[in-house]
């Protein structure tokens, strides 16, 4: 945004007092008039009058746009309307997602029609949106009190508590490092195919150690009643062994060869 300003050769004044409301908007003083940007909510605790332009704001909304109002001096000056590009594997990932068994829940501090016109967009069955930045954690909550197993998916500061709460978290590696402290899994790439692909994979990871268990007790639970038996010669005995340390080893070797 900023550098769209300057592309206009447009001045950028410099401001005072400049303070930031998690999940409500900024503010700040500019050229001695108090500026105001952010959302319903921030406006009217600053008793600004904003009925006239609902109407527009929500358009904006059910077009996919995230709206900010702004305000000079408690008076209504405009709108700014910002949409993310949706990247073109993100449709994808969300369908492997749900191929997977795994129910696909966005919750976002977006306005709800904002929410709900993303995830129709995405392939998104179920978005909560207009979630403070503490109430993320929250809803994380009440989603394992359901009964659920919750894998929370973030890369920004306000995502912190919900990745630390959630079953599983999953920080994006582009994201911010306290999302990436909070979590229990860093995915490398910015994109929603490392998702589905961190779950596949751990799959594999899973029914590789039980195939390693496996082999292991059946080793010792034929050679151990056979040794106290007397029927299993010493070197026989460390060659099994030995052959059961290296298949272990050689079948968890073949993770390698995995392609995601």
């Amino acid at each position: 945004m900023v550098q769209g300003v300057l592309d206009k050769e447009i001045t950028i004044q410099e401001n005072k007092e400049f303070e930031s409301i998690p999940g409500f908007g900024v503010r700040a003083i500019v050229n001695g008039q108090q500026v105001a940007v952010g959302t319903v909510r921030f406006m009217e605790q600053l008793n600004v009058e904003i009925s006239t332009i609902l109407h527009d704001k929500e358009v904006l909304e059910s077009e996919g746009k995230t709206v900010m109002i702004v305000a000079v001096d408690s008076v209504y000056a405009g709108l700014i309307a910002v949409a993310d590009t949706m990247r073109s594997t993100s449709k994808d990932a969300i369908l492997r997602l749900k191929e997977m068994g795994i129910e696909v829940i966005m919750i976002t501090g977006d306005n709800q029609r904002t929410a709900d016109s993303i995830a129709r967009e995405a392939g998104i069955d179920v978005a909560i949106g207009d979630v403070l930045p503490e109430g993320k954690a929250a809803e994380v909550k009440k989603l394992q009190q359901q009964g659920k197993v919750v894998a929370m998916v973030g890369d920004g500061i306000n995502d912190a508590p919900a990745l630390a709460v959630a079953d599983i978290g999953m920080a994006i590696g582009t994201g911010t490092d306290v999302a990436m402290e909070a979590a229990d899994i860093t995915l490398i790439r910015g994109e929603l195919g490392s998702i589905a692909d961190a779950l596949w994979m751990s799959k594999k990871t899973i029914t590789n150690i039980k195939q390693n268990l496996f082999w292991a007790f059946a080793y010792n639970t034929l050679g151990i009643p056979l040794a106290a038996l007397g029927l299993l010669a010493p070197w026989v005995a460390g060659a099994a062994m030995a052959f059961s340390s290296v298949s272990v080893v050689l079948n968890s070797l073949r993770l390698q060869r995995v392609k995601l």
